[in-house]
């Protein structure tokens, strides 16, 4: 959806009309499935927290500047939820388990499977690798690389400055890296 329609939308749930919210949640949830699945690796927590971001949106819609896009908003929501779970995780065990691996990110191999397609086996070292960087690092190559946005958008979710962004996923590629050559030896 644009920001206009969004904004549409915005402007007839905060007048009344309730059921319109559907279109946002229909809109967005597939994306904000994905960005908390990624960031926890866990497919409950991903149902749990995408339904607790979409019920906190809209119990503070009215604080949503409809001049800003809804998706960076909403993104800016879930982000901050999904830290605080994270980092109570962390808190109440010291050995979490992931249920399933990361979705694989596209690749731009050919159709027949020659060119650049990881193997099976380097995509679970990938996906092992990222749950070990710090969440910070790893939020920024995920909104990135998994989510395809551009540096200014993931700059405006984290509210960090654009230099930080950068920052973040190269240094978060850099420890990636590091991480995967230290499997091959």
């Amino acid at each position: 959806m644009d920001q206009k329609a969004d904004a549409e939308i915005v402007a007839r749930i905060l007048k009344g009309e309730r059921d319109a919210y559907a279109l946002l949640i229909e809109a967005y949830k597939g994306p904000v499935f994905n960005l908390v699945f990624r960031m926890t690796g866990s497919y409950s927590d991903a149902d749990d927290l995408s339904q607790e971001i979409f019920i906190r949106a809209y119990q503070n819609l009215r604080q949503f500047d409809q001049d800003k896009k809804f998706f960076t908003w909403l993104y800016t929501l879930g982000i901050n939820l999904i830290r605080n779970h994270l980092k109570k995780k962390e808190k109440d065990a010291e050995n979490h388990t992931i249920e399933h691996p990361f979705p694989e990110p596209k690749t731009k191999g050919d159709a027949s499977g020659e060119g650049n397609v990881p193997s099976e086996e380097s995509m679970r070292r990938l996906d092992e690798n990222m749950r070990k960087l710090p969440v910070d690092l790893r939020e920024a190559i995920i909104l990135k690389f998994y989510q395809d946005l551009t540096f200014e958008e993931v700059a405006a979710i984290t509210g960090d400055s654009l230099s930080a962004v950068k920052m973040r996923v190269y240094r978060g590629l850099e420890k990636l890296k590091q991480l995967m050559e230290v499997r091959k030896l």
